[in-house]
């Protein structure tokens, strides 16, 4: 088998995997071998290939879930939160890929796997220097309703999709900002920052319940995880992927809104596409509150990607949005 793997350092977060796994989950998933396995460079936690079987036209998506140990409390599992989600995606289906099989057995390797159908087109990160900036206003307008479509989906409680259960929305941010400081700590990082966001999130429960209905949240849908169409006239979302962030709560807390409030450039045309945000005081305050979770999920992204200069950054930035909170 012609095997391509990235390069890293020794104590890279992302793990490779050896041809002979990746033959026996061509074996056992489609009693065949693999003929040619890549690993694709997008993306930061698992670790994905693109795999050439024998007997199938098209090759196929293999990712591997980090080794359970290597795996953050707080991003315990996403791989098994994404494969629980893919029912509630239904709403955005000729957008995603197909899953093939799953498979947390452990069995053949000590990690989850997913392999699934390759999307058409190229990576966005790549395809939208092709068009000159004005032009990408079409993009942010389509994405503003694939996330339109996904936050009308309702769940039946607060928190992640595989493992929720919290009764309020409170309860699920709260705990969630509990969870990423207790990981700092495990890092060996200073987290009173996310425990005062936590603490103001206890005493202003009430703005917090203001959200009584579970919408879906996408988690981390934004330019990395979408595939436009290749030499299209203007660039067009062909594909969505890796939302394995998923969950259920306020769709301002999403990834994708607060990315799209960050510059007032060609992203403004995402409200075109998802209607009108929710303003007033009590939205303001729970949209700061968010920053500061987001900005821990960065902390730990960054700790874990060995950026000492990205993890300083986050604590200057956390300071600023407590200072609007209180």
């Amino acid at each position: 088998m012609e095997f391509k793997a990235i390069e890293r350092a020794g104590d890279a977060f992302q793990r490779p995997v050896a041809p002979d796994h990746i033959q026996a989950v061509c074996r056992r998933v489609f009693g065949r071998d693999a003929r040619s396995a890549v690993e694709l460079g997008l993306g930061a936690y698992n670790s994905t290939y693109r795999v050439t079987v024998d007997g199938e036209a098209r090759p196929v998506v293999v990712r591997f879930a980090p080794e359970p140990g290597a795996q953050f409390p707080s991003e315990r599992q996403l791989m098994r939160n994404e494969y629980a989600t893919v029912p509630y995606l239904a709403v955005i289906a000729p957008l995603m890929p197909r899953v093939i099989a799953a498979d947390w057995s452990h069995e053949l390797i000590g990690r989850d796997y997913l392999v699934q159908t390759l999307l058409d087109g190229v990576p966005a990160p790549e395809g939208l220097p092709d068009y000159p900036r004005p032009a990408w206003a079409p993009f942010f307008r389509q994405l503003g309703e694939i996330t339109r479509k996904i936050h009308q989906v309702r769940g039946p409680a607060f928190g992640p999709v595989a493992g929720g259960g919290h009764a309020t929305w409170s309860q699920a941010v709260i705990a969630s900002l509990e969870d990423i400081a207790a990981d700092l700590d495990r890092a060996g990082l200073e987290a009173a920052d996310l425990r005062k966001a936590a603490a103001l999130a206890g005493e202003n429960r009430t703005v917090l319940d203001e959200i009584t209905e579970p919408r879906l949240l996408a988690g981390d849908l934004w330019t990395v995880n979408t595939m436009i169409a290749a030499g299209a006239p203007k660039p067009t979302i062909t594909g969505v992927l890796d939302l394995d962030r998923t969950l259920w709560g306020d769709p301002a807390a999403d990834w994708t809104m607060r990315m799209v409030a960050k510059k007032p450039d060609e992203r403004v045309a995402f409200w075109e596409g998802y209607g009108e945000p929710a303003r007033g005081a009590a939205a303001t305050w729970r949209f700061l509150l968010y920053e500061v979770r987001h900005l821990g999920a960065v902390r730990l992204e960054r700790h874990r990607l060995g950026s000492g200069d990205g993890v300083r950054d986050t604590y200057e930035a956390v300071i600023r949005v407590l200072s609007e909170l209180t």
